[in-house]
């Protein structure tokens, strides 16, 4: 853990061994690596508060824009109607195509229907049923001038049909709404009506077109196909009587497709398949017991009665036998009785032993015969099969060609009577379900969707806006452009106050004295003996808050116990003496002319162990003044008196004088006001200060603005007071804890 440590701790303990600091190159170099990168939500939140004015800027003028253009269009007037479409397949003929048959016949049907609602041929149904060729209203009322030439007028009149008609289907059902738009309600009504009215004679004619033709055609194709069926029912049927085809049972499908069972040969090919199989089980169970050394045999055995009645006989005997060898020799005629017992037992027991082994070898003998005499009669029955089959084969496609027949001259005969039978085309599939009305409100313009058209584009425009000043904005936005942009350590951070400044240094419990009482304490860590006894603070511009800095930094360190003297380096803008309520009638620039007695023009403030140098009076060409060794001589009698000395430098951008005095001090503090100096001009003054060999300590920023939501940065909270120190701002040099965990703050 890395943390710093406060004013007292440090003026106990006034320096800290080299060991105990970290390098700053190597320690910014961790910082920038852990440091946490801000949410991108947040930072485009801050984004939108610091162009908020152009923002809302953009959109108020997009939404004014949106209605200055809603109240400048002509006023539409839409006419609608509403018809009902029916699923109705109208076929000549019933005969499968070749193509393949979709899943999406519906889709694709009324798709179709939706396309010749907006056809070429049907507005120019509409165009000469309503004479609109003639008629200038209809011109007029799309805003379109009238040709000249009746040709030219005629295609007008249907692209302007085409371009001003809305076909829209209700979803999930039959209904479509034909719509029409116009600036006459009149005119819009009457074409919407006429188009739904010749959509339908148009579908009635294609309809009357197509079955005038259908009977004719069926005639001749009847005839031919009566005679192909004949023909091939014939040759199927001789065939089959031929080649000693019998089917059991013969079926038709649904399709028409005749569908033969199971024929005479294949039903006792099955049986004998079937009795070979058992047989061929029998075998293979015979065989499997009448191995020797099987184990069931002994089973088998165990389960005879007669058996099991002489095993039991014999375990008595023996038991006996054993009984009486206990008391009598084996020669005893007792003994001699019971031991004969035993072996016609056991003479018994073999016997009927082996008879159930020879069973079951007879038993495997039987089934072995059997299953060879099926396998004889079912090799034969194949054979016959085998033959029929291919005579089947032969059979089958005479029977494919006698369906196929059967179902087109089925169908042709079907469709022949029913066209006979309805004559003229019926009733159509299409009606009317609402007419159109003169419309009496326009359809547009939509004022509420042209504002949230003109709101989005407002939008857009603006975050394209933002994003491309947010681009070429070169200021400070976040704690990590110091590090980043200048590669210098950030101090502290200074939040604007809207009261006396003076007042806020005063009160020690102000975030403003707090402010300044944390960036004192990071400068205690910028070198190996503490505090900087000289310090100089600047600015690239004026007015950037680095006098107040000045003076803060100087009654914070006078407070601590230390004596300080401030000095007013700004010659050409002293401003010091004003704050502080003091005369200027002699400082530094006296100093500096050849004055030696520093402490007659050095005077004694209210404030503690603070003592202030103005500027004196103003000097024809301050440079000339600083350009000498006098400054630094200036300042060492200043150290010889005070413990530390704070300069007030004037701004480096444009002037001299700054580098001069910077160079003349241990170190110096950059002040920079988020949003006013761009990076481009900081970069220029630091490099500046650089180059007259000036140490700078790090970067003050100041005027953080956070009632108005100017906030330095995203997600950083200030926390004057607690807190403040914090490695997670890179302050210079830090402070180990566990080197010192009794400073620690």
């Amino acid at each position: 853990m890395v943390t710093t440590i406060d004013q007292d701790s440090y003026e106990q303990n006034n320096s800290v061994p080299p060991s105990d600091r970290l390098d700053l190159e190597s320690f910014m170099e961790t910082e920038e690596n852990e440091r946490l990168l801000p949410p991108v939500l947040l930072q485009y939140w801050h984004t939108m508060l610091r162009w908020r004015l152009v923002l809302i800027s953009i959109i108020v003028a997009s939404l004014v824009a949106g209605v200055v253009v809603t109240l400048l269009m002509p006023r539409n007037y839409t006419a609608k109607t509403q018809i009902e479409i029916n699923r109705q397949q109208k076929k000549v003929t019933n005969v499968q195509s070749l193509d393949a048959t979709e899943n999406t016949q519906d889709l694709e049907f009324y798709a179709t229907q939706y396309a010749l609602l907006k056809s070429t041929s049907l507005a120019d149904r509409i165009s000469k049923k309503l004479h609109l060729v003639d008629r200038p209203e209809f011109f007029s009322a799309e805003g379109w001038k009238m040709a000249d030439s009746r040709d030219d007028r005629e295609r007008d009149a249907m692209k302007l049909l085409l371009d001003n008609v809305s076909v829209e289907p209700v979803k999930t059902s039959r209904l479509v709404d034909v719509s029409y738009t116009s600036r006459s309600p009149q005119l819009s009504m009457e074409i919407a009506n006429t188009w739904a009215h010749e959509f339908i004679g148009a579908t009635t004619d294609r309809e009357f077109e197509s079955t005038a033709q259908a009977r004719e055609f069926l005639e001749g194709r009847l005839v031919g196909l009566r005679q192909k069926l004949e023909q091939s029912e014939q040759m199927a049927v001789t065939y089959a009587s031929k080649n000693n085809i019998i089917s059991l049972e013969t079926q038709r499908s649904e399709s028409g497709r005749t569908q033969s069972g199971k024929t005479l040969t294949a039903s006792d090919l099955d049986l004998l398949n079937t009795a070979l199989i058992a047989a061929r089980a029998d075998r293979i169970a015979a065989a499997s017991r009448a191995m020797p050394g099987r184990a069931d045999v002994g089973a088998d055995v165990l389960t005879n009665p007669a058996i099991g009645t002489m095993k039991e006989r014999r375990a008595e005997v023996a038991a006996e036998y054993a009984r009486v060898l206990t008391q009598f020799e084996p020669g005893y005629p007792t003994a001699r009785a019971l031991k004969e017992q035993i072996d016609e037992l056991d003479v018994s027991i073999a016997k009927d032993t082996n008879r159930f082994t020879a069973e079951r070898k007879q038993s495997y003998a039987e089934a072995l015969a059997r299953e060879k005499d099926l396998e004889r009669q079912f090799n034969a029955a194949k054979a016959l099969f085998d033959v029929q089959n291919m005579s089947t084969i032969q059979y089958n496609i005479f029977q494919r060609d006698a369906d196929t027949n059967r179902q087109l001259y089925d169908g042709l005969l079907q469709r022949y009577k029913e066209i006979a039978e309805a004559g003229d085309v019926g009733a159509s599939n299409i009606a009317i379900v609402d007419r159109a009305l003169v419309p009496i409100l326009p359809s547009s313009p939509k004022l509420i969707l042209n504002l949230g058209l003109a709101l989005v584009a407002g939008i857009a425009l603006a975050s394209i806006a933002v994003l491309a000043l947010e681009q070429i904005d070169e200021g400070i936005r976040s704690p990590s452009d110091i590090w980043t942009l200048l590669k210098l350590p950030l101090l502290g951070n200074v939040p604007l106050i809207e009261g006396d400044i003076r007042e806020e240094l005063s009160d020690s419990k102000s975030i403003l004295t707090e402010a300044y009482l944390s960036i004192r304490s990071n400068l205690a860590f910028s070198t190996n003996h503490g505090l900087p006894r000289s310090i100089a603070v600047t600015s690239a511009q004026p007015n950037e808050g680095k006098t107040t800095s000045a003076l803060a930094m100087a009654e914070i360190i006078g407070r601590t116990g230390k004596t300080v003297v401030l000095v007013d380096g700004d010659m050409r803008n002293p401003s010091i003496h004003h704050m502080l309520d003091l005369t200027n009638t002699s400082g530094l620039s006296n100093l500096l002319a050849g004055d030696e007695d520093v402490a007659v023009h050095a005077r004694e403030t209210s404030r503690r162990g603070m003592s202030v140098l103005t500027a004196g009076p103003l000097p024809p060409n301050p440079a000339e003044l600083l350009s000498s060794e006098r400054i630094s001589l200036v300042i060492e009698r200043l150290l010889a008196i005070y413990d530390h000395v704070v300069i007030d430098a004037p701004p480096v951008l444009g002037l001299a004088d700054a580098p001069l005095i910077c160079r003349a001090v241990e170190g110096s503090v950059f002040v920079a006001e988020p949003g006013r100096s761009p990076v481009r001009g900081i970069r220029s003054a630091l490099q500046r200060l650089k180059l007259v060999g000036s140490h700078i300590f790090g970067v003050v920023i100041t005027k953080i603005d956070n009632k108005s939501n100017q906030q330095y940065g995203y997600n950083y909270g200030y926390g004057y007071g607690y807190g403040y120190g914090s490695s997670n701002y890179g302050y210079g040099y830090i402070y180990r804890s566990e080197k010192r965990p009794e400073q620690n703050t």
